[in-house]
């Protein structure tokens, strides 16, 4: 098939059958097609062409215009990520303390926090936090609690013993 640029249509091209059977590209040439001319080049512009061997695919169309946005160019503001590490740590006797970090500098650290506040954080913040950090909480409660009545014991005695003295 070759083709031709048809006089009634200037910049049309057409394929007329040869006797060999091949594709060649027409002796005349046709106007390259450039943005805003609203010509295309070639038959494999309108898409994938049934017609040819394949000699005229190797040809791709360079100054085609890409439908969309170009990558990489978008307008949209991009969200910035903020990392902030909070870390509530506790003692076997109930003292908390919080340390705050954005990124890799420390905000704050060592700071004293209740045992009350952890526990309303931490339900506040999702269900299966609270759980074991309130599991945490009682245990040292009842320690603290089993700490007190061995102290209130020995501070009876202790009055015992200076009652007697008297």
């Amino acid at each position: 098939m070759r083709e031709h640029v048809d006089d009634a249509q200037p910049g049309t091209p057409t394929t007329e059958p040869t006797g060999s059977g091949d594709t060649a590209p027409a002796a005349s040439p046709t106007p390259a097609a450039g943005p805003g001319t609203g010509t295309e080049a070639g038959p494999s512009a309108e898409g994938p062409s049934s017609e040819g061997t394949g000699a005229d695919d190797a040809e791709a169309p360079v100054d085609k215009p890409k439908r969309g946005r170009p990558k990489g160019s978008s307008s949209a503001r991009t969200t910035r990520v903020v990392t902030l590490t909070l870390t509530v740590s506790g003692s076997a006797d109930g003292e908390w303390q919080a340390e705050l970090k954005n990124g890799s500098s420390w905000v704050a650290r060592g700071l004293p926090v209740t045992a009350a506040a952890v526990s309303q954080a931490a339900a506040a913040l999702h269900a299966d936090l609270a759980g074991p950090i309130d599991e945490v909480i009682e245990t040292a409660r009842s320690a603290k609690a089993a700490r007190v009545a061995e102290l209130e014991a020995e501070l009876e005695q202790a009055r015992k013993a200076l009652a007697e003295m008297e």
